[in-house]
């Protein structure tokens, strides 16, 4: 790793050199980052929220050209930066040997405490300007909240969601995600607000 620090790479550098590491790393603007550095270990609750966002979208999408895919899959949001989402739904062809979504549609990242700003700062921008996303869902796990980001003709629309019994419409994939489905599993305090009742 100290040496590919060094330098900067091309995304095509990068692929093949990545192949070469037993961890994952994001390029940004040219330079290999440790995944886990941006992100000090996923929490328990982090890997519930993953795991059933995606069988939930695996689920609903089988038969359909769209599938999600875990972080393992890349997403180039510039010439020089890769992003590895905690979950990405691709709809184009199943292309054998890449490394990369091709026609991305849904990027959902899971919150931790070391990740969040990046995630609703830096990483939302660069999302943003893929063309081919139509979604970005930004998921707590301290509480059941959810935050989506949806392209429109005039641009992105925050919307937010909150409680179990909440549901992520989500026409453009063929699919939708109720809360309840998400954070299964996951307890969570009383809010004080829900306490003073």
């Amino acid at each position: 790793m100290a040496e590919a620090a060094r330098r900067r790479m091309t995304p095509e550098e990068f692929f093949r050199w990545q192949e070469g590491q037993d961890e994952p790393f994001e390029l940004v603007d040219g330079v290999p980052i440790p995944k886990h550095r941006m992100m000090t270990g996923a929490s328990v609750q982090h890997d519930r929220v993953t795991v059933n966002v995606i069988i939930a979208l695996g689920n609903q999408l089988r038969g359909s050209r769209c599938r999600p895919t875990t972080d393992d899959v890349s997403l180039r949001t510039s010439l020089t930066t890769i992003r590895r989402p905690d979950v990405t739904v691709e709809c184009g062809e199943m292309v054998y040997d890449t490394h990369e979504a091709r026609e991305p549609r849904l990027v959902v990242e899971v919150a931790s405490p070391s990740t969040t700003t990046v995630d609703r700062t830096v990483k939302l921008e660069e999302y943003k300007r893929h063309p081919s996303l139509r979604y970005i869902l930004l998921l707590e796990t301290v509480a059941p909240v959810a935050l989506l980001y949806r392209r429109e003709a005039e641009g992105w629309r925050p919307e937010l969601l909150e409680g179990l019994d909440a549901v992520i419409a989500l026409p453009e994939i063929g699919a939708e995600l109720a809360l309840a489905e998400i954070y299964d599993g996951l307890a969570f305090p009383p809010r004080i607000t829900d306490a003073m009742r």
